[in-house]
């Protein structure tokens, strides 16, 4: 029998020139893969940061910037675990992380055949981001993990994150002017939906900032009743449920397209999943894995929202020219 040649294998040294090339000389599909790249380490570090929560190691590295009082580096302290500082220190190594990816994504944008603005504002928003992130860190620290720097910490992060997600899909876009693909109302019910999952993780965060997963036994807690918020939070979670289903059941009957009705069932079998989790864990007294894996599922839901969003709406492909001929006209209302 013939055999079939065998494909050549890359070098050890292939991958790290690739990934150099991807960012000194990027290409619109480069560029796309460097925006998803943020996507995921936002959303990784933000449930990493919640594994610190719920193991009980935010203070695992009692100091900022240094982790012990003498150390950068995790060092023997009295009164703390050595797998909390592990923790804590871990999670503090992945924002160099973040920043790699952060940096990657505004030189990719900035060395673009055809640099455009918008991809350029919407990156240096990541290298700005971990910038304020990592000083808010030592806010949340020296704090004693003060449960209002805590969830603001964790609101820097949905904004990062919806900020990868507008840089994710507009780098797969042309610069022309934007055109609805559904009618005008159902892009309102888009947008409604967004606000309504946004109250919906902050109050997420006000049940968070008063159960008992403090991050460290000296953290202080909210002063609320833990049935009374989650009640609150439960009717917010009907809301948006409710609301994606809506815009589901719009999308089926009006002949939306494809994407656009995919994204929106995604949306709400991830939601009705969180809901099952969120059930869960509030009967059995709110166990630490599943709130992070709760935590997981917020983020999934956020970054699913923001999917349909720009699936409602197009720019043409990447390159298209920025003519009113090149822009079709939108669906009439």
């Amino acid at each position: 029998m013939n055999q079939l040649p065998e494909r050549p294998r890359p070098s050890a040294t292939a991958l790290p020139r690739s990934v150099l090339s991807s960012v000194w000389s990027p290409t619109p599909a480069s560029m796309r893969r460097w925006a998803l790249a943020a996507v995921v380490v936002n959303a990784g570090i933000t449930v990493t940061g919640a594994v610190v929560r719920v193991t009980g190691s935010g203070l695992g590295c009692p100091t900022w910037p240094r982790c012990t009082p003498d150390s950068f580096v995790p060092a023997a302290h009295d009164g703390i675990s050595p797998l909390n500082t592990a923790i804590e220190f871990g999670n503090r190594l992945l924002t160099f992380l973040v920043l790699v990816v952060a940096v990657a994504c505004v030189l990719a944008a900035l060395r673009q055949p055809e640099r455009r603005r918008d991809l350029v504002r919407l990156a240096w928003i990541q290298p700005f981001g971990v910038a304020v992130q990592a000083f808010w860190g030592g806010v949340v620290v020296h704090s004693a993990l003060n449960p209002v720097t805590v969830n603001v910490h964790f609101l820097f992060s949905v904004g990062m994150i919806a900020a990868a997600c507008a840089l994710y899909a507009r780098s797969g876009e042309g610069d022309t002017p934007p055109r609805a693909l559904v009618h005008p109302r159902i892009r309102t019910l888009g947008h409604v939906l967004t606000g309504a999952v946004l109250v919906l993780i902050l109050a997420g965060m006000v049940v968070t900032g008063t159960g008992p997963h403090s991050g460290d036994v000296i953290a202080s807690r909210f002063p609320f009743d833990i049935e009374t918020v989650a009640r609150i939070h439960a009717d917010a979670a009907y809301l948006v449920v409710g609301l994606t289903f809506a815009l589901v059941f719009a999308l089926h009957v009006t002949g939306a397209p494809a994407p656009a009705r995919r994204a929106a069932l995604t949306l709400l079998a991830v939601e009705l999943a969180q809901g099952v989790i969120g059930y869960v864990q509030y009967f059995l007294a709110v166990p630490a894995f599943l709130v992070g894996l709760h935590v997981l599922g917020s983020t999934l839901v956020w970054i699913c929202t923001f999917r349909v969003v720009f699936a409602l709406r197009s720019r043409g492909p990447v390159g298209a020219p920025a003519t009113a001929a090149a822009v079709p006209a939108a669906v009439p209302a």
